[in-house]
């Protein structure tokens, strides 16, 4: 697999996801992080993103919720270089029904390489690094040469 070059640009576009359990978990952490948080352009599932613009004063732009599909279409937006960050509380220890599509948006996220917090220590260190709010460059699979190699 051949690499390219992805800038993420100061204001980044963050995917806020949390399972049920830990919603209020993730809500809290939004409310502390407020200040930093209103400074780039925010995504959530569907419940989740109601619940913290409800909460908060951030302004979040709701997919479908988790299970109908929203985890779907934030790793649609992954693949197509349209979210920058994915904070993410899952709860490793109760199923959910959507798994697969849980895996599947962590599968996303990794393989574009894109920085991922699945708990608030690891969200914490995210948010408190200056490429939180700095420009990055991310090394990502070139996918046009991808399309060329295969197509062959």
């Amino acid at each position: 697999m051949q690499y390219t070059t992805r800038i993420l640009p100061c204001q980044k576009n963050i995917a806020l996801v949390a399972h049920d359990h830990l919603k209020s978990s993730l809500l809290n952490w939004c409310t502390k992080n407020q200040s930093k948080l209103s400074r780039h352009n925010l995504w959530g599932t569907g419940t989740t993103g109601t619940l913290i613009r409800q909460q908060t004063s951030l302004e979040v732009r709701t997919m479908l919720s988790g299970p109908m599909g929203g985890d779907q279409q934030i790793g649609a937006l992954i693949a197509e270089g349209k979210i920058d960050i994915l904070i993410f509380f899952w709860d490793p220890l109760n199923a959910v029904p959507h798994d697969p599509d849980v895996k599947a948006l962590l599968r996303l996220a990794t393989v574009w390489n894109i920085p991922v917090a699945t708990n608030q220590a690891t969200a914490d260190a995210l948010i408190q690094s200056p490429f939180f709010s700095d420009e990055v460059s991310i090394e990502i699979p070139d996918y046009q040469q991808y399309l060329i190699d295969r197509t062959k």
